[in-house]
């Protein structure tokens, strides 16, 4: 494997988290639509790399492979056919080496397991993204579709690109973005013709929240009435803040992507270091003698309010906050059964039900009752 590797440089340890959510979100996201058996579903991968490091640590590309290798069984049972995009590209480069190691990265893991060759195929693109996005456009929109956009160039962030996956259907995307380079450079015209971003705004808060606050904005960029939510998961390199992007407009989709965050990090579920500095939390602050609260503890304080105010009275509209919060059902739940058990509310059923299978799925509306 090293002999294809050369061009490559090692994998950084935040570019391995990065690539272990697209992972873990690929294994959440393809038995659920394969389950459903439509003819086809789509997985592109605008900017692959070239399917391994240096190291011989697989890229996205290898790690998609893998996960459909895993599913190969559900997928010849429900008679599914997967095709995979993959595109790699550098501009002024006559010799296109790494589209080269990506292809045959590929091909080789294909040979080592070739019942697959039955079940996928891949399409192999050398463009530029800015010309094979519109190609490829109608096909993202009319089968299901995972759009990774690992984007290398402050030119890919363009909020085109998201209000056009915004208006699909049936979309889930993960985009990477090296949100840094906007708290240095975003007043600059080169940035704004891509992505106009508030930066006065965005640096109101410490520069640790520069991808959230990315986000923030974005979100305002949508359409009114959109059904399309996006949530940030930063991640640190050295100085550096960076970050993934995640999109989608099903909350099934939501809540296996918020599942993926939290169990990355249990603490915040939004980064892959202290952005909330829990790890004072549990001082005393010396003056006024009280304790700081988590990000958990500052949300469940919230839902309290919330139902004790009135303005939440059952576990559909309870889930549905929780996730716009970025925050699980469960983290809601553990709130709602403390109030039960202090005899502050009351709800008939021994759960509060807050999770997509009770609220989405399967849907049982249950009461939240406060005690007078």
């Amino acid at each position: 494997m090293a002999a294809i590797n050369l061009h490559n440089k090692p994998f950084g340890e935040e570019t391995i988290t990065k690539l272990e959510i697209f992972e873990d979100y690929a294994q959440a996201w393809l038995p659920t639509f394969i389950m459903q058996a439509p003819p086809m579903i789509c997985i592109f991968d605008f900017f692959a790399g070239t399917g391994y490091d240096k190291s011989g640590v697989p890229g996205s590309p290898i790690r998609l492979l893998q996960k459909i290798e895993e599913q190969r069984p559900l997928i010849f049972s429900n008679h599914v056919k997967i095709e995979i995009y993959l595109n790699e590209f550098e501009p002024c480069k006559k010799e296109q080496k790494k589209f080269e190691l990506l292809k045959a990265s590929c091909e080789e893991y294909l040979d080592k397991h070739p019942s697959l060759r039955h079940v996928l195929e891949i399409k192999y693109h050398n463009e530029d993204f800015e010309t094979l996005f519109p190609q490829l456009l109608p096909t993202i929109k009319k089968y299901p579709a995972l759009v990774y956009l690992d984007q290398n160039g402050i030119k890919f962030t363009s909020e085109t690109y998201f209000l056009e996956l915004e208006k699909t259907a049936q979309t889930d995307f993960l985009y990477f973005i090296s949100s840094s380079y906007f708290w240095r450079f975003g007043k600059l015209d080169e940035f704004k013709m891509h992505l106009d971003i508030d930066m006065e705004e965005a640096k109101k808060d410490p520069y640790k929240f520069i991808h959230v606050n990315i986000i923030q904005q974005l979100r305002r960029k949508l359409p009114v009435r959109t059904k399309f939510r996006l949530y940030p998961f930063s991640l640190k390199k050295g100085k550096n803040i960076h970050g993934i992007i995640f999109g989608a407009s099903h909350a099934r989709a939501v809540d296996k992507f918020l599942t993926i965050a939290w169990d990355r990090n249990k603490t915040n579920g939004q980064a892959n270091f202290d952005i909330f500095d829990h790890a004072t939390v549990n001082q005393i602050n010396m003056f006024s003698g009280d304790r700081g609260r988590s990000r958990i503890e500052t949300f469940q304080e919230k839902v309290r309010n919330k139902i004790l105010n009135g303005e939440i009275s059952n576990n559909f509209d309870l889930y549905e906050f929780s996730i716009n919060e970025g925050f699980l059902g469960s983290h809601a739940a553990e709130c709602l059964k403390e109030m039960k058990r202090k005899k502050t509310i009351k709800y008939d059923c021994t759960s509060p039900l807050v999770n997509y299978q009770n609220v989405h799925k399967v849907p049982k509306k249950l009461i939240y009752i406060v005690n007078k």
